[in-house]
């Protein structure tokens, strides 16, 4: 068995490096930074980094299972694609552009209500010995340190606001705070009452149904299923990653002299811990049994795979339609003062797999059949 350390304080757990040179962007105090040698170093990963691939080494030797994978061709790319918006902002059309970086950098920053979910009491939900496992971390750093890195913490920028700052210094400062919330509204994402007037809740985003036996505690399945969504939606952000920084990087048609691509780097960089720990503690889930309130034992792989169907179904069909519907109601309000608008409209979607039905509505048809 594996002699590296297993377990974990919650303060190891959010500890970062010491850095000589913080990220310091038009102004703005990002997380993590740079050691002497120049090496960028995500925040929060002294300890946690090590800590997931002790978990992970620890799993592979207890069960000798592969690790779970969720293939980058499974999740549906961006639309309108890197070619379809700089066709768009060769023909001063930036506001799809504007708006989808201000819906990623808003849906980033919901990871922040991970450290609200529930916490059932994980050991006495499998059969097997959960004792320095990623599990008995989820609420024990994991979570909070995952939040922190998407949200924020003690004055340093998460990656909401590193999106928006990227979209301000490309399109230099192209919202007004009254047009941001007004933005919000229309891409679904409604603008919170909290008392610091930043909190954020999305339309219908609700557990639905269950699909576990009655017996299993609901706030494990319920766990469950919100990291295998977010590790699907982790997956399907390297799209956005590649369509940003091909948008971004192209400093004739973007503000910033390439630091707002610079910046969508260093998010990159800072996603690989999350998409570990995650497939790490759902693997660790999958290998062990569970058990219901009854005393009845049910295979974890089984458990897991009906959770996972169920995500995968609502994030390529549900969600991937909803997104489609939102980013083409951006773009035909863009061009809807142009007097070449069918034209545009028309050779834009010439450049992908979206068309357009004769109701209006978007339609993949490379993901018809999915």
């Amino acid at each position: 068995m594996t002699t590296l350390q297993t377990e974990f304080s919650e303060a190891e757990l959010l500890e970062g490096h010491e850095i000589v040179e913080p990220v310091i962007i038009d102004g703005l105090r990002c997380h993590g930074g740079f050691l002497d040698d120049g090496t960028y170093v995500s925040p929060r990963t002294k300890n946690r980094v090590p800590a997931i691939e002790a978990w992970e080494r620890q799993r592979v030797e207890q069960f000798s299972t592969p690790l779970l994978e969720v293939p980058y061709e499974a999740m549906p790319p961006t639309f309108p694609s890197v070619e379809q918006s700089k066709f768009l902002l060769r023909n001063n059309v930036p506001e799809p552009t504007i708006a989808a970086l201000t819906r990623i950098g808003t849906l980033e920053g919901f990871a922040g209500m991970l450290r609200l979910l529930p916490t059932p009491e994980y050991e006495k939900c499998f059969e097997e010995d959960i004792t320095g496992t990623a599990i008995a971390h989820i609420a024990n750093g994991l979570f909070e340190a995952h939040a922190r890195d998407e949200s924020g913490h003690d004055g340093q920028a998460g990656h909401d606001q590193m999106w928006f700052k990227s979209r301000d210094i490309a399109f230099e400062n192209p919202l007004a705070e009254d047009e941001n919330a007004k933005w919000l509204s229309w891409l679904g994402l409604i603008p919170g009452s909290g008392s610091s007037g930043a909190t954020i809740s999305m339309k219908a985003d609700e557990f639905g149904d269950r699909v576990l036996p009655e017996d299993i505690d609901p706030d494990l399945e319920l766990v469950a299923t919100r990291m295998i969504g977010l590790l699907f939606i982790e997956v399907w952000a390297f799209h956005s990653f590649d369509w940003a920084s091909g948008v971004l990087s192209d400093r004739e048609l973007v503000a910033g002299e390439g630091s707002a691509a610079t910046l969508v780097d260093l998010i990159r960089r800072d996603e690989a811990p999350h998409i570990a720990w995650l497939r790490t503690a759902l693997s660790e889930m999958r290998d062990r049994t569970w058990v219901g309130s009854s005393g009845h034992t049910y295979p974890g792989s089984e458990m897991l795979q009906q959770l996972w169907d169920k995500t995968m179904r609502n994030s390529v069909i549900v969600r991937r339609q909803a997104n489609l519907d939102v980013a083409m109601g951006m773009v035909v309000q863009a061009l809807d003062d142009r007097p070449d608008r069918d034209d545009l409209l028309e050779e834009m979607l010439s450049m992908g797999t979206v068309i357009r039905r004769e109701d209006g509505s978007p339609f993949d048809t490379a993901f018809a059949g999915r």
